[in-house]
C-alpha cells in the first residue's frame, strides 16, 4: 500500500521521506496502520496544496464559541501542580516561613524550596534554590534563623546519597549552612531556645553493618530486630556547633515532644520491626526528666498509644492523640482521641471531646488548651478547646471555630503569642490557596490569601461539585463528592465513573484533590461525572462506621454502597446508564474489580491501581497482612483457607466483561505485585475482555517518578476514551508529532467550505458568507490564515483573482481596505471583527522568521545590499506579487490542532493597529528578507495582506 502511495505522488513520497529517521519495519507496518487510506489520501491532497471535498455544515467549525473560552486540563495539569506546606509564623507574627513543591522534569520528580512571606503585605521571598527538597523551616524563638531540613548533599556525602540533613539559615540574607551529618539522615526536630535544637535520627552503621557494606551483601534479613539502628534523641547547641546525644534507648523514637522549660521530654518509641504486620508488640511512651535522667513509663494501662504529644504552654503535661478502636487486638479502624497527662500527679485523663467522630487531623496547643479538626464527614471543621480546673475536676469546653472559611480548611498554625493563624482553605471546585488571618477567640477575622498557587487555574474551567447523600447497604445514608460535567445540562443524561477512595479507613472530603491517581477534571471535561463516595469502613464518620466492615464483612456493605449511589444517579435522570466506569487506587482498584465480578453488565471499562484479586497469598506478602486481613476477614488464611477463597474476585473472574486496566509498582509492598500478574494473566487467559497491564519499575505503592505518573495518567484517559467514551484517536506511535507528516495530519481540521478555506455562516440578509476561521492564541481569537483571496472577494465583488489562487492571501490590501472589510465582517455576521492591535500580536510574530519571504526564495540569509538587489529582481517577474503561496503552505505555530496558526512571518505582511491608531504591517513577506537588524518600514502593497481577529480588544493599548 505506501509503495503505491510512493509511485503516485512524488510529494507525498518526499513527505515520508523527511521523517529523518530510519524507519524500521515495524514502524513502517504502524504507520501504514495509522494512516488509513483515506487519511493518507487527506495528506497526501494536503502535502500537493490540493483543496479536499466539501465538509457538511455540521462537520464545520462553530462560527461563534464562547467569549473567554477557557484553557483545557491536560494530564501535565495533574503531574504538575504546585502545592505547599509546612507553615510556621514568625514569633513577632509578622512572616511566614513555607516550603513550595514543584514538579522538576529533568530529575523526574518534585522539588521543594523555602519561602519567606510577609503577612502584612504578603511580600513573598525565596530563601532556598536548586533542585534538592527542602523542607520543615523552623523559627528559632528570637526569629533570626531558621532551621530546616534539605536533601543537599553534604561535601563528604558519597555520590547518589541524599538524606536529609538539618541546616540552618538567616531568613533576611545569606547561605545556609548544614549542623548535622547523620549517615541516614535527620528524620524531626524541633528549637527549644535560641541555642538549642532537638532532633531525632537514626544512629550511624554499626561495625556488622560496615563490614556487610564493605563485602558488597546486599542480602536483607527480614524483622532483623538485632541489627536495626536505633532512633534517638540528640540536641545541637547553635553557639557550640555540637550534637548532643541525649536518649540511649535502643528502639525507635517515633513521637517525642520537650517542655519549653526544658525540663521534660515525652517519648514513644516503636519497639517490633512487625508491628504494622501484626500489631502484636505495641509502642511504650516514657517521660524524662532532663535535669536527672530519670525516665518512668507511662499509659500502662488502657492500649494509649499515642501518634502526636505536645507539651501545655506552661509545662504542666501534654496532649497527645491516640487511635481507639473496640477490636481488642487491632487499630487497623480506628478513631482519634485525646488524652491529657498531668505532670504533677502522673494522672492520665480522657478529654472529653463532646464529639463522636474523634478529630480528623493534627492539634495545635494554645495558651488555654487546643484546637483541633474535628471529623465531620466529608469535611473537618475547627473547634476550639478550652480548660478549666485542675486535677480529677478538670475538664474542656467546646466551641466552634467559625468565618469565612471555617467550613473547608485546614493545615491550621498558630503563632505564639500573637492571635495571627495561617491554613489553607479550597473545596472539590476551589484550587487550594493558603490565608493569613486573625483569631479572635473562635472567629475568623480578615482572611488574607498569601499565596498563588497554580495560577495556570484560573485560565481553566473547573467543574461545579457537591457534597450528596443517598441510602446504602442497611439503609444507612452514605455520602460522597459528585463533579459535574463542564457545561452541564439538567436535560442530558452522562456517563459516570467512579473515583473510588483507598485505605478502606480514606475519605473524600469537599476539598480540592485533583492528582495523578484521580484526574477528576479530565473526565469531567470529557463530559463525565464523577463520583467519590465514603462507603461504609471509610474514615471521619465515626468508629461504627469505620468498623462495620470489619470481622468477615469485607466487601458486604462497600458494593451496595457504590451500587446504590449508582442507582441513584440514575434514578435522578443524571446518568446515562449503558456508560459507567470504575476507577480506583489500592483499596479502590480492589473495591472497582470487585464491581467488575458482581456487576459485569454495568461497568464499561475499569482502571485499577495496585488492586488485590487473590487473599490468602496477600496475608504473608502485605507489610501489613494480618492486621489488615485477619481484621477485616475475621479470621487468617491459617484458621480457614474457604473464607479466603471465597473472598478472592479472582475465582470468579470468568463473569468479568469490563476492559481492565492495570498498573502496579514492581516494587510495593503494600499491594504485592504478584496481585496484578494474577489478575491480568486470569483475564488475559479466560479472554472475554480487553485487558492491558502495565508495571513501573523501582516504584513503590505508586508512582513517584513523574514520567511514570504522567503515563498512567495518559494510558489511564486512552483507555477510557476507548471503551467508555468510545472517542479514541487512532494510536501514533510511528512518526514524530513535529515532523512533516505530522502536521499535514493536525491540518486536517482546518475549516473548509468546498475548496476554499473558512467557514460558511449565514448572513443577517439570510445569504450565506465565507468567514475566516479563527483559533485561540495568547487571549486573542485570530484569524488561523491570512485572509484569503475569496473570503476578501465576498466582500469585494471587484477583487479578481486567478482560477486556483482562491485560497492565496488577499493581496494589495490597504490599511483602509482592511478595516472596511472588518467593518462590513462585523454587520454581516453580528460579531465583532476588527484589525488587531499590535500589543495584541505582537509576541505572535516575533521570532516568526525563514517561512515565505525573501530567504526562503534566495535560498540564503541576503544582506541588506543583496535584498535590495533582489527586490529589484522581483519587480520584474511577471504577474502581481508572483511569490505568494497557498495559505498554509508553510509551517504553523502552536502544538494544537485547534491552536495551529500559518504563515505568521511571512508570504505577506499584516496589518495591525499601532498605539496611536495608525496601520502598521507586521510579519515578513515574500519581497522582503527576515532582516531582525532593519528598521520598521512598510511591506510594498502587492505584498500587504490582512489578518483579522475576532471579539472586543483585549488590551489598553491600541484602538477598536
Amino acid at each position: 500500500m505506501l509503495s503505491s502511495f510512493r509511485r503516485n505522488d512524488l510529494r507525498g513520497e518526499k513527505l515520508i521521506l523527511s521523517y529523518r529517521e530510519k524507519i524500521s519495519m515495524r514502524d513502517t507496518k504502524k504507520l501504514v496502520k495509522f494512516l488509513t487510506a483515506s487519511t493518507l489520501a487527506v495528506i497526501f491532497g494536503l502535502a500537493a496544496s490540493l483543496a479536499l471535498p466539501a465538509k457538511s455544515s455540521g462537520q464545520s467549525s462553530p462560527a461563534k464559541p464562547a467569549e473567554k473560552p477557557a484553557m483545557p486540563w491536560s494530564p501535565e495539569d495533574m503531574i504538575n501542580a504546585e502545592s505547599a506546606s509546612g507553615f510556621r509564623i514568625s514569633p513577632d507574627g509578622k512572616w511566614a516561613a513555607w516550603s513550595k513543591s514543584i514538579s522538576n522534569k529533568e530529575k523526574d520528580g518534585r522539588t521543594s524550596n523555602l519561602y519567606l512571606t510577609n503577612l502584612t503585605d504578603k511580600k513573598e521571598i525565596q530563601l532556598t534554590r536548586g533542585t534538592d527538597n527542602n523542607t520543615g523551616p523552623r523559627w528559632s524563638p528570637k526569629g533570626d534563623l531558621i532551621a530546616f531540613l534539605s536533601t543537599k548533599p553534604l561535601p563528604e556525602t558519597k555520590p547518589g546519597i541524599s538524606r536529609s540533613q538539618l541546616w540552618l539559615i538567616n531568613p533576611f540574607g545569606g547561605e545556609p549552612w548544614p549542623i548535622t551529618s547523620f549517615e541516614r539522615g535527620v528524620q524531626r526536630f524541633e528549637w527549644l531556645n535560641d541555642d538549642t535544637i532537638f532532633f531525632t535520627a537514626q544512629e550511624d552503621a554499626s561495625l556488622f553493618e560496615k563490614d556487610t557494606e564493605t563485602r558488597k551483601d546486599d542480602s536483607n534479613v527480614v524483622d532483623d530486630e538485632l541489627h536495626a539502628a536505633p532512633v534517638r534523641l540528640f540536641k545541637f547547641s547553635v553557639k557550640e556547633k555540637k550534637v548532643t546525644r541525649i536518649s540511649d534507648n535502643n528502639d525507635r523514637i517515633q513521637a517525642w515532644a520537650v517542655s519549653r522549660d526544658l525540663s521534660h521530654v515525652v517519648t514513644v518509641h516503636s519497639r517490633e520491626l512487625s508491628y504494622a504486620w501484626d500489631q502484636k508488640v505495641a509502642p511504650l511512651t516514657y517521660v524524662w526528666n532532663l535535669k536527672t535522667g530519670e525516665s518512668k513509663q507511662i499509659f500502662t494501662s488502657g492500649r494509649i498509644y499515642p501518634n502526636a504529644v505536645e507539651w501545655t504552654r506552661d509545662g504542666s503535661g501534654f496532649y497527645a492523640a491516640a487511635s481507639y478502636s473496640n477490636d481488642p487486638k487491632f487499630f487497623t479502624a480506628s478513631i482519634e482521641l485525646m488524652y491529657f497527662f498531668d505532670l504533677a500527679s502522673g494522672q492520665v485523663q480522657k478529654v472529653d471531646l463532646d464529639w463522636e467522630n474523634g478529630i480528623g487531623r493534627a492539634f495545635d496547643v494554645t495558651s488555654d488548651g487546643f484546637i483541633a479538626m474535628l471529623a465531620a464527614g466529608p469535611r473537618l471543621l475547627p473547634a476550639r478547646y478550652t480548660m478549666s480546673g485542675s486535677g480529677a475536676s478538670r475538664k474542656w469546653t467546646r466551641t466552634m471555630i467559625e468565618g469565612q472559611h471555617a467550613g473547608n480548611l485546614g493545615g491550621l498554625t498558630i503563632s505564639d503569642d500573637t492571635p495571627r493563624i495561617v491554613y489553607d482553605y479550597s473545596t472539590a471546585s476551589v484550587p487550594t490557596q493558603w490565608f493569613s488571618a486573625t483569631l479572635d477567640g473562635t472567629r475568623i477575622s480578615d482572611p488574607q490569601q498569601i499565596t498563588t498557587l497554580n495560577p495556570s487555574y484560573a485560565k481553566k474551567e473547573i467543574a461545579k461539585s457537591e457534597v450528596i447523600h443517598w441510602k446504602g447497604a442497611n439503609d444507612d445514608d452514605v455520602d460522597g463528592i459528585l463533579f459535574y460535567p463542564l457545561h452541564y445540562d439538567a436535560g442530558k443524561r452522562y456517563p459516570l465513573v467512579l473515583g473510588i477512595h483507598g485505605g478502606p479507613a480514606g475519605t473524600d472530603t469537599d476539598s480540592w484533590s485533583q492528582s495523578w491517581a484521580y484526574p477528576t477534571a479530565l473526565y469531567n471535561e470529557r463530559g463525565a461525572f464523577v463520583l467519590k463516595i465514603n462507603y461504609h469502613g471509610s474514615s471521619n464518620h465515626g468508629l461504627k462506621w469505620v468498623e462495620s466492615i470489619c470481622c468477615g464483612h469485607y466487601y458486604d456493605l462497600e458494593i451496595p454502597d457504590i451500587e446504590k449511589g449508582v442507582d441513584a444517579l440514575i434514578a435522578q435522570g443524571k446518568v446515562d446508564a449503558d456508560r459507567i466506569a470504575t476507577a480506583g487506587w489500592s483499596n479502590g482498584a480492589i473495591l472497582s474489580i470487585q464491581l467488575t465480578v458482581t456487576n459485569p453488565a454495568r461497568y464499561k471499562a475499569a482502571m485499577t491501581g495496585a488492586g488485590d484479586v487473590e487473599w490468602i497469598s496477600d496475608w504473608a506478602n502485605v507489610d501489613f497482612g494480618q492486621s489488615f486481613d485477619s481484621y477485616y476477614f475475621g479470621k487468617s488464611p491459617l484458621e480457614d483457607p474457604q473464607l479466603y477463597i471465597r473472598k478472592s474476585p479472582v475465582f470468579q473472574m470468568d463473569k468479568v466483561r469490563t476492559p481492565t486496566l492495570i498498573f502496579f509498582g514492581t516494587n510495593d509492598r503494600q499491594v504485592p505485585t504478584s496481585q496484578g500478574w494474577t489478575h491480568y494473566r486470569t483475564l488475559y487467559s479466560i479472554g472475554k475482555t480487553p485487558v492491558r497491564f502495565i508495571l513501573f519499575p523501582g516504584e513503590a505503592h505508586g508512582p513517584v517518578k513523574l514520567s511514570h505518573q504522567l503515563r498512567k495518567v495518559n494510558e489511564e484517559m486512552a483507555w477510557m476514551d476507548t471503551y467508555l467514551f468510545k472517542s479514541a484517536e487512532p494510536i501514533n506511535e510511528a512518526f514524530k508529532a513535529d515532523s512533516p507528516l505530522g502536521e499535514a495530519l493536525r491540518r486536517k481540521n482546518v475549516a473548509r467550505a468546498g475548496t476554499a478555506y473558512g467557514n460558511n455562516v449565514k448572513a443577517a440578509n439570510n445569504k450565506t458568507v465565507l468567514v475566516p476561521e479563527v483559533v485561540h492564541r495568547d487571549k486573542v481569537e485570530i484569524g488561523r490564515f491570512e485572509v484569503t483571496r475569496a473570503q476578501y472577494a465576498a466582500f469585494d465583488p471587484a477583487y479578481r483573482f486567478d482560477p486556483g489562487t482562491e485560497n492565496f492571501p488577499a493581496n494589495g490590501i490597504s490599511f483602509e481596505k482592511a478595516k472596511a472589510y472588518a467593518s462590513w465582517l462585523s454587520s454581516t455576521t453580528g460579531d465583532t471583527w476588527r484589525i488587531p492591535n499590535e500589543s495584541e500580536v505582537t509576541s505572535l510574530y516575533n521570532g516568526r522568521t525563514g517561512e515565505n519571504t525573501l530567504d526562503y526564495w534566495a535560498g540564503y540569509s541576503p544582506n541588506p545590499d543583496d535584498a535590495q538587489r533582489l527586490t529589484k529582481q522581483i519587480a520584474e517577474l511577471p504577474g502581481e506579487a508572483p511569490l505568494l503561496k497557498q495559505v498554509g503552505s508553510f509551517k504553523a505555530q502552536g502544538e494544537k490542532d485547534d491552536e495551529l496558526i500559518y504563515d505568521l512571518g511571512g508570504n505577506v505582511a499584516e496589518w495591525a493597529i499601532a498605539t496611536d491608531g495608525s496601520g502598521k504591517t507586521m510579519g515578513g513577506s515574500a519581497d522582503r528578507a527576515a532582516d531582525a537588524k532593519s528598521a520598521y518600514k512598510p511591506a510594498a502593497l502587492a505584498y500587504t495582506g490582512i489578518r483579522i481577529v475576532r471579539g472586543a480588544p483585549t488590551s489598553s493599548t491600541g484602538v477598536k
